[in-house]
């Protein structure tokens, strides 16, 4: 998105003050991979801090001869060179002598589980890389995926990247309207897909919206369909014959031995597509080595990952978390991750904390929405198992309000693990912004600073940088490895969107501020900070010195259309379970925002409400909060992950007005 060119050029008001701070402990630092001086090694030569760690951490076919090429916006990285990430993922470990080790530990939500080696990957992958082939897909052909957390799902991608063709991964929440679009834009000519997955301990349905979804495309040629329910689906699963074909029909008969292709360092990896401001979904592209080297090396440094770490990223592969770090960036460092089908809530509060103790899961990688949501539950689900084994805590998705990061800090991480809050996007491919653990000295809800090699500033309407203390909008000054190449069959509206707002400057509407030390904390969306009376709040100030009350699980604000002010703050508020909530209570949280802030950010309007509309990734949808606020028809609610909230909000007991 760009921005409204009749936004004020004002800066974001810095008004929450956060003065907390926590210095990493010296044991750790001792053994950390990331170091203080990896900053100034990067800022040197960024150019060539990227090339030495390319030829060090990636196995190349043919090496590169030019590591840049910068033609604004549009970049070319490590041109020249020829290699394929499914052999960097996973044959090299294998020749290496880590054939026996861990790829994913699987757990399925009713129970099931599988050990999957990497030397298990390596024949899965060949054998479904042949099935391809066999089905007619080569090199630079589209495959859209569409499936559950379950172990095809890398291996599907993993495949398509062994003979570069470019996976478009379509979250399994999605419709079918959502899914036909993503295949139509990509032109994909397969779609694989499974008859359903397990979600709160019932069967979901996924093959009937593919076959929604192909009666308006016309591109695909076959549907690969794993089977996951079974019989457990109502009337079993309808296969069309001559397009459809079972997984277990075709992969499994296939050799488990296939070549990888040598692919051009900027061979297609994948199209994500993301919502835009138009109906038309975004497809964002990106590309192989630098894809790999990004996510690869953020990866190792940012979990400060070791050769025995059970890492766990509860993210959905649907979405990019999923891409960079459950399946490139680990399976790039060889690393034994967690792969979990189900929610946090089934069939209890218990079940992650279950897993943690289970497989003695070292790192935790989750977005703060979950955070809250156990925060809401109470600590005592966490406090029943041995978390011992947690040494390094991650936060992705979201800004992590203080009293959430605290509250991982010592229910989850025992007061021990660092926590590196992250920030990134599907564009950005790669972690951006976050501490370094070991090196960092750490504040409750703050980013920190950029990653070695990142550029990163926070500048005012003009594109001018915003003095210590103060807000505005954040933007990337450098081109970086893991960056989009651009929205797929678009290059103007990748221009218009990205980096017309400030010249030369990656923009992607993100609200931020530094404090008088130089931390960066993150804001949100600016669409998501409201004008009141002139002054530009952010939403997520407003959402932590609520949360900060010890009778508030989860809030979120958005602005609502005010006569006097221009907008008034509109405060939804999920109290924690066993409070009452009644207008003393609205009252006393009203006040307690005006203390944290200052009068200017006090709720106008306050609700108590049992949930939020949410994404099935974690992300509150305040486009629907505001409709509720401003009493319009609701916009579209295909991603929400329970669609009754919206009205179970209406129906709640109303707003307090002040």
């Amino acid at each position: 998105m760009s921005l409204d060119p009749n936004l004020p050029p004002s800066e974001i008001e810095n008004l929450l003050a956060e003065d907390r701070t926590f210095p990493p402990d010296p044991d750790f630092t001792a053994q950390a991979n990331a170091t203080v001086d990896l900053y100034a090694q990067a800022e040197a030569d960024p150019e060539a801090f990227w090339a030495a760690l390319a030829r060090e951490r990636i196995d190349w076919a043919e090496d590169f001869h030019t590591t840049l090429e910068w033609d604004l916006p549009f970049a070319r990285w490590f041109i020249g060179g020829k290699l394929n990430i499914a052999y960097n993922c996973v044959d090299r470990h294998v020749e290496r002598g880590l054939g026996d080790k861990v790829a994913y530990h699987w757990i399925g939500e009713p129970g099931d589980t599988r050990r999957i080696t990497f030397a298990d990957l390596q024949r899965e992958v060949s054998r479904a890389a042949n099935a391809l082939i066999e089905l007619g897909i080569t090199t630079g052909d589209r495959v859209a995926i569409y499936m559950p957390m379950i172990p095809e799902l890398p291996i599907a991608m993993l495949a398509c990247a062994r003979i570069g063709a470019p996976h478009t991964v379509v979250f399994g929440g999605f419709s079918a309207e959502a899914l036909s679009d993503r295949i139509n834009d990509a032109e994909a000519k397969l779609v694989i897909t499974a008859d359903g997955g397990w979600r709160r301990g019932k069967p979901a349905a996924l093959k009937p919206a593919v076959d929604d979804a192909l009666a308006m495309t016309t591109s695909v040629t076959h549907t690969l369909v794993v089977r996951r329910v079974g019989d457990a689906v109502d009337g079993g699963t309808a296969m069309v014959e001559g397009r459809d074909v079972w997984w277990h029909d075709i992969v499994d008969r296939q050799d488990d031995r296939h070549d990888p292709v040598p692919l051009d360092s900027e061979h297609m990896l994948y199209l994500l597509y993301t919502s835009g401001t138009t109906a038309k979904p975004k497809g964002i592209m990106h590309t192989t080595a630098g894809y790999l080297l990004g996510t690869s090396f953020t990866h190792e440094q940012i979990f400060d990952i070791k050769p025995d770490d059970v890492y766990w990223c509860a993210a959905d592969v649907g979405w990019v978390t999923g891409h960079s770090y459950i399946v490139y960036g680990p399976l790039a460092n060889a690393t034994t991750s967690i792969l979990y089908e189900g929610t946090p809530d089934t069939p209890d509060w218990s079940r992650w904390w279950q897993i943690i103790e289970d497989y003695k899961v070292s790192i935790l990688y989750c977005a703060p929405t979950a955070i809250r949501a156990h925060m809401k539950q109470g600590p005592q689900y966490a406090q029943a198992h041995d978390l011992s084994t947690l040494r390094v805590l991650g936060s992705v998705g979201e800004p992590i309000n203080p009293e959430a990061w605290l509250w991982y800090h010592e229910h989850i991480g025992g007061g021990r693990a660092p926590i590196v809050d992250t920030w990134w996007q599907t564009e950005t491919g790669m972690i951006m912004i976050t501490p370094l653990p070991g090196v960092t000295t750490t504040k409750p809800g703050s980013a920190t600073f950029p990653f070695p090699g990142v550029g990163a500033d926070v500048v005012d309407g003009e594109g001018n940088p915003v003095p210590l203390g103060s807000g505005g909008y954040l933007v990337l000054t450098r081109p970086w490895p893991a960056m989009l190449r651009g929205i797929y069959g678009d290059p103007e509206r990748y221009r218009q969107t990205y980096w017309s707002r400030f010249p030369g400057m990656y923009f992607a509407g993100d609200g931020a501020r530094r404090d008088a030390d130089g931390y960066l904390w993150l804001l949100g969306r600016v669409d998501d900070v409201m004008n009141v009376s002139g002054h530009r709040i952010s939403t997520i100030e407003v959402e932590s010195a609520l949360v900060d009350h010890k009778a508030v699980a989860e809030a979120a604000v958005v602005g609502k259309t005010d006569p006097i002010t221009g907008q008034a703050i509109f405060a939804f508020v999920i109290p924690k379970v066993g409070v009452e909530a009644n207008d003393a209570l609205a009252a006393e949280l009203r006040n307690h925002v005006a203390k944290a802030i200052g009068p200017i950010a006090k709720p106008k309007f306050l609700m108590f409400t049992p949930d939020l509309p949410k994404t099935r990734s974690g992300k509150i949808m305040r486009r629907l909060l505001r409709d509720i606020g401003e009493g319009r028809q609701l916009g579209d609610t295909t991603t929400l992950a329970d669609g009754g909230v919206v009205e179970a909000i209406r129906a709640s007991s109303g707003s307090a007005e002040e």
